[in-house]
């Protein structure tokens, strides 16, 4: 506890975690941030800033990945420290534009990096090896729709971006001395937080061209895999004797439905293509099996009454759940937690299947798996190759107590609202959810409950486009540059304070120029000190012989 302080910077990192999912406290999302930047801005030194910083990232990590002990045990207090560290960025821009004196031009500099810094930051640790786009702080807004409007623009990024601009608003009106820099602070927040709601009253999404009924199978906790298809295939039977106003288009299973190799298992896939007959609607299962070479991989397989009409392979795993990232270093943590004993092989990457329904309308959708939901570029790719569907399937039995399946669902409605399409996920064990265009809940089947659910949804054309879907990634790129640009202006002022330092420190370390007691005697002074007998003619009074 020699620096106790710090300890508080962890303890206010974990405050953001209360506006995910469960809690569920979304407006507290934007001034979360706030006493953690305020702990990192009395920091002493830009050193100490940069630490506290990384303490802070640590407990955001920490509170919103707690879930994962089962699987990886002490290993979180690795990815917390290790991933954390990236957070001594925001700890360096909050102290380096905001320490006092706080003018007008550097506080609307912070309000510009100190977002860009955080988004950078959210952009590197989405990459799958260290943990992927988990607990991105824009998601936290998933149940507000005004709020999710700017993910149509930029993706979840822009909402994160504009909650640190809040709270980072919030700090500069807190520690400025001046009014007019507080004032400053004070309108940026309030500009930040009626961002959302400005665009969601500008913007339209795509008008609907057609109607898609889906319906979503959710057959609860199943140990046994036999037992486990039994009960799908029973749940979705009962639509036959249930009085719908519109047969269902699509019947979607949850990931690890059928944990047979359908390819294999003849019997079982003859089962599941009579029932497509009678139900007049393909069904969408998940198969987690062992494919040739004894790999293991999971697979959205289509199944139609003519038998399979389509599949995809996931392409993303999940670390530690499905892979040991840097298995030969890592491998230990198989001994000590729920870690994967062997690794999946990933699919090659996103493609669409086509659906036909009763009529025989053809329905592009994109179909993901799980964990790809908190990938937004993969959602944005099914949308340009023109799916007017997203689905997900996913199992989040191994996690069912805690924050992790109302995480998952959430984030089925920023995908929707960032690709403006609606988006459904069947989980095996919940939360199977559905979202219209614009993010809005149209269903949610919690955890405690099993049984089927039928969604009505509207569907706009294929080729729809949201910004951010003909834009992509323009706001983590232009932060990435934003933070280049701060970083090469922070290090060219250090170095010019350090040559100021060098060039007086010379100066001290000169001799004195010559004063006017040692100055040469005029000659005539000399002279008469010569003839007083001071002196000897020639000498001068500087002589010491």
């Amino acid at each position: 506890m020699a620096k106790p302080v710090r300890y508080g910077v962890l303890a206010t990192g974990a405050i953001p975690a209360l506006a995910f999912p469960a809690p569920n406290l979304e407006p507290l999302a934007w001034a979360a941030l706030v006493p953690g930047l305020l702990l990192i801005h009395r920091s002493a030194s830009p050193r100490e800033a940069a630490v506290r910083g990384g303490w802070f990232g640590a407990g955001y990590l920490l509170a919103t990945l707690w879930w994962l002990v089962p699987n990886i045990g002490p290993g979180l207090l690795l990815v917390a420290a290790v991933v954390g560290a990236l957070w001594a960025g925001v700890g360096l821009a909050t102290w380096g534009l905001l320490r006092p004196p706080v003018t007008v031009r550097r506080a609307i500099a912070a309000l510009v990096v100190v977002p860009s810094v955080w988004v950078v930051i959210e952009l590197v640790r989405s990459w799958q090896a260290l943990g992927g786009p988990w607990a991105l702080l824009g998601a936290t807004q998933w149940q507000h729709p005004t709020m999710l409007a700017l993910a149509a623009v930029g993706g979840v990024w822009l909402v994160g971006a504009a909650i640190v601009a809040a709270n980072t608003g919030l700090l500069i009106a807190l520690v400025s001395a001046g009014a007019a820099a507080r004032v400053t602070g004070a309108a940026a927040a309030a500009a930040a937080v009626a961002a959302g709601p400005l665009v969601y009253a500008l913007a339209s999404p795509a008008p609907a061209v057609r109607q898609a009924t889906v319906a979503l199978v959710q057959p609860g906790i199943v140990a046994d895999p036999r037992i486990r298809v039994d009960a799908s295939q029973r749940i979705t039977s009962s639509l036959i004797t249930r009085p719908l106003p519109v047969r269902p288009d699509l019947i979607v299973w949850g990931e690890s439905s059928v944990a047979y190799n359908l390819d294999l298992d003849r019997s079982l896939l003859t089962q599941i293509r009579g029932l497509s007959a009678r139900m007049g609607a393909q069904i969408l299962v998940n198969q987690d099996a062992p494919r040739g070479g004894g790999h293991i991989s999971k697979v959205a397989v289509l199944v139609g009454a003519a038998g399979t009409r389509g599949s995809y392979e996931k392409t993303r795993l999940v670390p530690f759940g499905e892979y040991i990232p840097f298995r030969q270093q890592l491998g230990w943590l198989t001994k000590i937690s729920r870690a994967a004993s062997s690794n999946r092989i990933p699919g090659t990457g996103e493609h669409l299947l086509t659906v036909t329904g009763p009529v025989g309308r053809p329905l592009p959708i994109g179909v993901l798996i799980c964990f790809e939901s908190a990938f937004p570029d993969m959602s944005r790719v099914a949308a340009d190759k023109g799916a007017q569907l997203i689905v997900y399937q996913s199992a989040t039995s191994t996690f069912q107590n805690s924050w992790a399946p109302a995480q998952h669902a959430s984030l089925a409605a920023v995908r929707a609202a960032e690709s403006g399409r609606p988006v459904v996920q069947a989980a095996l064990t919940g939360i199977s959810a559905a979202f219209d265009a614009r993010g809005r809940t149209l269903a949610w089947v919690g955890t405690s409950r099993h049984g089927v659910v039928v969604v009505r949804l509207a569907l706009p054309p294929g080729g729809a486009r949201t910004p951010y879907d003909r834009l992509g990634e323009y706001v983590p790129l232009t932060a990435g540059a934003v933070s280049v640009i701060a970083a090469a202006y922070g290090l060219m002022r250090v170095r010019r304070s350090r040559d100021r330092r060098d060039a007086a420190a010379v100066s001290q370390d000169r001799p004195p120029p010559p004063s006017h007691a040692t100055a040469r005697p005029v000659r005539g002074a000399v002279d008469r000190g010569a003839r007083l007998g001071l002196l000897r003619p020639g000498q001068d009074d500087n002589d010491q012989t």
